[in-house]
């Protein structure tokens, strides 16, 4: 009865401590080769910078304490520009969150130098005809997408930006430095990073959570999401640099904010 009750309680301890074993040698064997371990930096800091991103970077997050952090700025709920305040702080926050944390990580943590994951314009504007290219291509596909009701109603996602030509230019000024936070954690800080592990199979890991923060958009971008995303990664790889993806992006969004506003009759102060 002792012998059997001792293996009772030994047995799953025993079986606790191998599990555990084993945990640690997997553990450990992601870290064996430079790629494997360049690979496993990438996925834990991408999954953090996500999180912290969904939680804290996106306008919802300043709109709940606007008028706290409207008094701070000293703008009160009559300022002409007090709805803007959670667009600006999108801009600056996907700066912070997508392109300098990210930055940090490969400089402190990850060792490397921030050329080797995209951050580079020498020797890019050689391929300025392809982006120049990519954006002709799109014309056409926003100005259909422009006729839905689903994008008009969504476009511009600040519908003050429709009031005048000053506050369309605050907006895609925001819209565009949240657009090189895009770029620069997706297709560069992701893309490149996981490259030397997985080659051209990085660009369908980067692209799942790339699309995953397209949903709320209409369907039809949230699926456009993927062939864009793969696209931009792989002439991000070719070209060595994501800055022009950065800017062609930009490009695409105040051509669709704009053909909104037509749409709507133009400015509506």
């Amino acid at each position: 009865m002792n012998e059997t009750g001792r293996q009772g309680t030994g047995g799953p301890v025993a079986s606790l401590r191998g599990f555990l074993a084993t945990l640690g040698q997997d553990w450990r064997s992601m870290w064996n080769r430079p790629e494997d371990r360049l690979a496993a930096k990438v996925l834990i800091a991408s999954v953090l910078l996500l999180i912290v991103y969904a939680l804290w970077g996106r306008p919802f997050f300043i709109n709940a304490n606007l008028p706290a952090v409207a008094a701070w700025l000293g703008l009160n709920a009559d300022h002409e520009f007090y709805s803007t305040v959670p667009y600006m702080y999108w801009g600056v926050s996907s700066l912070v969150i997508r392109i300098l944390l990210p930055l940090l990580v490969i400089v402190v943590w990850i060792g490397g130098r921030p050329s080797d994951f995209g951050y580079r314009l020498r020797g890019v504007t050689s391929h300025a005809w392809l982006y120049l290219l990519m954006f002709l291509v799109m014309v056409p596909l926003l100005v259909a997408a422009s006729y839905m009701p689903a994008f008009q109603a969504k476009y511009p996602m600040y519908q003050g930006a429709a009031r005048n030509l000053t506050h369309f230019g605050l907006w895609e000024l925001a819209y565009g430095v949240q657009f090189l936070g895009v770029e620069g954690f997706f297709r560069g800080f992701m893309t490149f990073g996981l490259y030397p592990r997985f080659g051209y199979l990085s660009l369908f890991i980067m692209v799942i959570p790339y699309a995953l923060v397209h949903v709320g958009k209409p369907p039809i971008e949230v699926f456009m999401a993927v062939p864009a995303g793969l696209m931009l990664g792989y002439v991000a790889l070719k070209t060595r640099s994501w800055v022009f993806g950065a800017m062609l992006h930009w490009a695409v969004g105040i051509t669709m904010d704009s053909l909104a506003i037509w749409h709507a009759g133009g400015f509506r102060p």
